[in-house]
């Protein structure tokens, strides 16, 4: 009987891990199925771009993973039983469970925001395809009725500070604001923080600093201070939160909801779970948790490849890297900040600013959807071959037993 791998989500995460796994583990000795949500490849890291007005690639899963042998199910993750190994899926067909001998949980995160009176009725976020979509739409709609419009992004992490620029370069004619709890850019070093708040003045973006919100409501968000910033369309950014779906399994979380990991991403609590990307509370090589990121996303993937390749072929398991060295970070498409970050988390003096950044986070972004887009790269052609555009693994099998597609 073959050994089941099941992927949940396919971001940045879960399409690594899938793609990978089947590249370099044998298909006659496994099936990997990825369950998603939605049937395409989402760029999260260029959300932001879309909501602008930009044209995002989307590649569709079926083709990404067409010859690798992987199975694909568009459904919606509803639970996870780790005691029965199956997971729950809803789906337009009504749904079902799919089984499993190892499970790669990879559902990532969400805007959160909801604890804030207003947001999630009233907030836009860019943390998802639809969210953006819509937002696109407000702004287009605020365009038409000339071109004016006042937009307010509240929180200035890493999201909201990509937004605010991303916004007032593609769109002019908006009022852009950007709401900053503390110092605009506080994490970052003192030039890297002169850097940034020249952009914002030179895009005309308001920057309020030192200033929570406490509500929002239609067309307008009220800060703890009694500041009123009128809005057409605010943006939610403060953060991010993961679904519920680990712990009301039974895994072992953090108060978060993240699932917490050993050295390689192996559930504490359940030995056959691994999580990978946002999911994951994952120590790093420097004592510190690894944040939310596609950086994160990536070594925490190659972590888990490795660790499940070595368990299934009893080879020694390696341990990769699991480290966070760089902030990325756009200002629009001509300019940027790369802020490198030390083994506490702190930023360097130094930072690399203008174009040149610009070039290297666009750069990170694509490369990022290349190897997403190419899971077969450095597979034989006659494992391609045999497999087929989108033919499951167990008819790659049928094929080679035979020499002819199975029915």
């Amino acid at each position: 009987m073959k050994h089941r791998i099941v992927v949940l989500g396919a971001g940045y995460a879960g399409a690594y891990v899938a793609g990978n796994l089947a590249r370099r583990l044998s298909s006659a000795d496994i099936e990997i199925t990825v369950v998603n949500a939605v049937p395409d490849f989402v760029q999260r890291l260029r959300l932001h771009q879309l909501a602008a007005g930009q044209d995002v690639d989307a590649p569709k899963l079926a083709d990404v993973f067409a010859g690798t042998g992987i199975a694909l199910r568009v459904a919606r993750v509803t639970e996870v039983d780790p005691e029965r190994q199956v997971v729950a899926v809803a789906d337009a067909d009504g749904g079902g469970e799919v089984g499993y001998d190892t499970l790669v949980y990879a559902l990532g995160s969400h805007g959160a925001g909801h604890a804030v009176p207003g947001a999630s009725e009233h907030a836009f976020d860019v943390a998802a395809r639809p969210s953006a979509r819509r937002l696109r739409e407000r702004l287009d709609g605020l365009e038409r009725q000339g071109g004016g419009g006042r937009v307010v992004v509240v929180g200035d992490g890493l999201t909201g500070i990509e937004t605010a620029t991303e916004f007032a370069e593609s769109r002019p004619g908006l009022a852009v604001t950007l709401v900053a709890r503390g110092e605009l850019g506080a994490r970052l070093s003192a030039g890297a923080r002169g850097h940034l708040r020249r952009a914002c003045n030179r895009l005309g973006v308001t920057v309020v600093e030192h200033t929570s919100v406490e509500a929002v409501d239609a067309t307008r968000v009220l800060c703890a201070d009694g500041t009123v910033l009128a809005s057409d369309a605010t943006v939610w950014t403060a953060g991010f939160a993961v679904d519920p779906i680990a712990a009301a399994g039974g895994l072992e979380v953090t108060e978060s909801g993240r699932i917490i990991v050993d050295r390689t991403m192996r559930s504490v609590s359940h030995p056959n779970v691994y999580a990978v990307g946002d999911s994951a509370h994952a120590i790093g090589d420097n004592g510190r948790p690894l944040p939310m990121s596609c950086a994160s996303a990536g070594y925490t993937g190659r972590q888990a490849i490795e660790a499940i390749m070595g368990r299934l072929t009893g080879r020694e398991i390696a341990h990769t890297k699991l480290v966070y060295t760089y902030n990325h970070i756009s200002l629009g498409r001509r300019d940027g900040i790369l802020q490198p970050i030390d083994d506490r988390g702190r930023a360097k003096p130094k930072h690399t600013g203008g174009r040149g950044a610009a070039r290297i986070k666009s750069a990170i972004l694509t490369t990022s959807l290349w190897a997403t887009s190419h899971p077969t790269f450095g597979m034989p052609k006659r494992r391609r071959r045999l497999a087929g555009p989108g033919v499951p693994a167990e008819h790659a099998a049928a094929r080679r037993e035979d020499g002819r597609l199975a029915a």
